[in-house]
């Protein structure tokens, strides 16, 4: 009647006297002495459990200041105070019924880690490895299929469950590491027990729990700590717009109003403008923030109170207990957008150095900077959001490099959109791409075109923001249809026994190929040590047949870059950039270390990036 999981069960024991069931539920599983903010709440769902009254048992610093009941007497919320000073170490919480016991558990309150709130967040030195944990490498064939779960393995299928997991990750983060690559963004990695094309992960069923075909909560901690050690900063994807249809709340909802338009519901409108529209009628804001994203993600309603804490607390819990420097949220403009905001700055209250990037999917700058943290907005909505996804700076990168009108002056769209940097508060928090797991694969939209890759590359390494690379563009992968998400997501090779190529170790992987990946390798190391790209001054040049010039810069060095997307050696004349480079003679390319002088002509290879360190 009643189930429980392992990992719940390290962290409280149950202690019954009279033999009873215990409850299903006990959310969250533990928690951590110390907190700045005092207030924990506890989710308790057993059958009839709102018939039981509850007392905790002595322990110095702890109280329980109410019980909250809702319409479903299968729910519980324990409303407890965990004051500073607060010792580590366990409490008994006893439900009793006509003055007899009948439940006690052993509620696990944890010491944190040393400096645990100081962790640094990921920012402008980093680059960061997107990946799906199902599609990079299968690390543990025992839990391709798990007894009891609605959707198996079948790698045959592209929308299928191919069995990668997180041991394949932990046994590639020297490959991870080597590459040059310093943070790592996994998508969701919880339990997505929906009964097909699971292997995404965005459809949650239990928020506390790590999918039992990617691994076990505990291995995805040590994931953490193996990151740690090899200097790689571990992101985790988190979605609080919606849940999973056979989530196990679905079928014994904490209250009538726990999910948006339930059970008669309608779809979302994606017009995510009318968060800051001035005009936008309250009809459209009520069906873009309460509708579904689609029928099998039920829409969570923020602005229930116990599911605005249950939602904050399970991030803490997570940045605790797997020692996360950062967050990725899934969707972010559909939630109650007031909640996000508390939810960012309750997260940054606990750690102040914490980076947490939103998607906005919007091309229009002025969309996503009413999203970053330190924006004056008219509505007078105060955002907390530290980092958002630069779609707008993906768009213009794409079309720079394939639109063939205005050939020669292609690069002004790129150009254009870096100007808009104004409206940003911290532009140089954004994080970069040419792709990710939602979109054509960055070579498809650049016509497979290597030279288009190479500069495209060299652009989101060398320019200002946070760059994020989706794992397999190192060896350009792509896809043959538009949108084909499966194939998108394809298994990166060498992730599995037998695959004929492997990359990972070169093993017949095409020598062009080859070169490419070793050429992002190299340059991806040389960024990981070259504070002047990470966090220099950008100035930009508008560019002028062809090529687009820019500068980053320290009051210690300078980098040069020039993107040439002419088929011909283009001579630049390079006194229009005397205010930088006046007092410098040559510039050293990275790529071959060949010298390049400066004035009065700089010869720029046809179709090729030049990234020159002056001299």
């Amino acid at each position: 009647m009643f189930r429980t999981y392992l990992y719940l069960f390290l962290s409280f024991v149950f202690v019954s006297t009279y033999g009873q069931n215990i409850p299903d539920h006990v959310e969250p599983p533990s928690w951590w002495v110390g907190m700045k903010n005092p207030y924990l709440q506890i989710l308790v769902h057993g059958t009839d459990i709102a018939k039981y009254q509850v007392v905790l048992t002595s322990h110095p610093g702890i109280t329980l200041d109410s019980v909250s009941k809702t319409n479903n007497p299968n729910y519980l919320f324990l409303h407890l105070s965990v004051r500073s000073g607060t010792s580590p170490g366990n409490f008994y919480i006893d439900f009793s019924k006509d003055g007899k016991r009948f439940y006690r558990y052993v509620y696990e309150l944890k010491k944190r880690e040393k400096a645990s709130a100081l962790r640094d967040g990921f920012g402008p030195s980093d680059v960061i490895y997107l990946l799906m944990p199902d599609r990079f490498a299968n690390g543990d064939p025992s839990n391709d299929e798990v007894k009891g779960m609605k959707e198996g393995l079948n790698r045959k299928a592209p929308y299928g469950r191919h069995g990668g997991d997180i041991q394949g990750i932990i046994d590639h983060l020297d490959y991870i590491k080597e590459m040059g690559f310093t943070g790592l963004w996994p998508t969701p990695v919880l339990e997505n027990d929906q009964p097909e094309q699971s292997y995404h992960g965005y459809a949650i069923t239990d928020f506390y729990r790590v999918d039992p075909r990617l691994g076990t909560n505990d291995l995805y901690r040590q994931l953490g700590h193996a990151c740690k050690k090899n200097g790689i900063k571990l992101i985790m994807d988190m979605v609080f717009n919606h849940c999973g249809s056979v989530h196990w709340w679905m079928k014994d909802l904490p209250s009538s109003d726990w999910i948006n338009e339930y059970p008669v519901y309608f779809i979302t409108n994606h017009v995510h403008s009318v968060n800051m529209d001035p005009h936008a009628s309250r009809a459209d804001r009520i069906k873009l923030t309460k509708g579904w994203f689609v029928p099998t993600m039920p829409d969570l309603n923020q602005k229930n109170p116990f599911l605005a804490n249950y939602l904050i607390q399970n991030s803490i819990w997570w940045i605790e207990f797997a020692g996360l420097q950062g967050i990725r949220m899934d969707t972010y403009p559909y939630p109650d957008k007031d909640f996000m905001a508390r939810w960012t700055r309750r997260i940054r209250e606990e750690y102040p150095h914490f980076m947490i990037v939103g998607e906005e999917w919007n091309t229009h700058p002025s969309f996503v900077s009413y999203w970053q943290k330190g924006q004056t907005n008219r509505d007078g909505y105060k955002p907390g959001l530290p980092s958002l996804m630069d779609f707008p700076l993906q768009q213009a990168l794409s079309q720079s490099l394939t639109e063939k009108e205005n050939w020669n002056s292609g690069w002004r769209k790129l150009y254009d959109v870096l100007a808009r940097d104004f409206v940003y508060p911290s532009p140089e928090n954004l994080v970069i791409f040419g792709d990710n797991h939602d979109m054509n694969r960055f070579f498809r939209q650049i016509h497979n075109d290597t030279a288009f890759f190479r500069l495209g590359m060299a652009f989101l390494l060398t320019t200002r923001g946070i760059p994020q690379i989706f794992y397999g563009t190192e060896l350009l992968m792509s896809n043959k249809k538009d949108n084909d998400h499966g194939t998108i997501r394809s298994d990166f090779p060498g992730g599995w026994p037998g695959d004929t190529a492997n990359a990972f170790t070169g093993e017949n992987i095409n020598p062009g190929i080859k070169r490419i990946q070793d050429e992002m390798k190299s340059l991806l190391n040389w960024r990981k040590n070259e504070p002047a790209v990470q966090s220099g001054r950008l100035i930009h040049f508008v560019p002028e047949n062809g090529v687009y010039v820019y500068f980053r810069s320290t009051p210690e060095k300078t980098i040069m870059v020039l993107l040439n997307k002419n088929r011909e050696t283009t001579h630049l004349n390079t006194g229009r950039f005397d205010e930088i480079t006046g007092k410098y003679v040559y510039g050293v390319n990275i790529y071959d270390h060949k010298s390049y002088p400066l004035h009065p002509v700089l010869d720029v290879p046809p179709y090729t990036p030049l990234i020159l360190e002056l001299h």
